[in-house]
């Protein structure tokens, strides 16, 4: 097909119009769709102030994290993705972009929200002790049908919970 404009090339972009509800087709040649202002081209057009952007990011390119060694151990994050584990303590603060990034993108937050372990304090293991071993010597008073010591342990547990 013939560029409807010029009549001498190939027609390559097949433009269609709609105004006030009437429908027209221009075929048109690279040249020609280039002065209609159609891009015709893939590749992005050039402009100052994008180059000057990205010479701008590269000069303020923070250095691949792969390139990143821990100063202890030696690990690189490409060994924490191939292994799954980190070499040392001190790994957890050479990494500590990637890994907040790492948590980010799993989690949906690199800040822990929710609720954290407590160890147990030493006196209600104390008193945990105690109630399991209360229970025992009732179940033990019950089996032997001590019925009076039953009813004394029976309160005391109850004291302590």
């Amino acid at each position: 097909m013939v560029c409807d404009n010029c009549k001498e090339r190939d027609a390559v972009v097949h433009l269609t119009k709609i105004v006030n509800n009437a429908v027209t087709q221009l075929h048109l040649c690279e040249r020609c769709a280039a002065e209609h202002g159609v891009e015709t081209t893939v590749a992005t057009p050039k402009h100052p102030l994008g180059e000057f952007l990205q010479a701008v990011q590269q000069q303020l390119a923070v250095p691949s994290a792969d390139a990143v060694r821990c100063h202890f151990c030696s690990m690189t994050l490409k060994d924490f993705r191939a292994s799954g584990r980190w070499g040392c303590a001190r790994c957890y603060t050479t990494f500590e972009g990637s890994n907040r990034e790492l948590l980010r993108r799993v989690h949906g937050s690199s800040r822990h929200i929710g609720q954290s372990y407590r160890p147990p304090q030493p006196e209600s293991i104390q008193k945990q002790a105690e109630l399991a071993e209360l229970r025992e010597r009732l179940r033990r008073a019950i089996d032997g049908e001590q019925f009076e010591l039953a009813a004394d342990l029976r309160d005391r547990i109850r004291v302590l919970e």
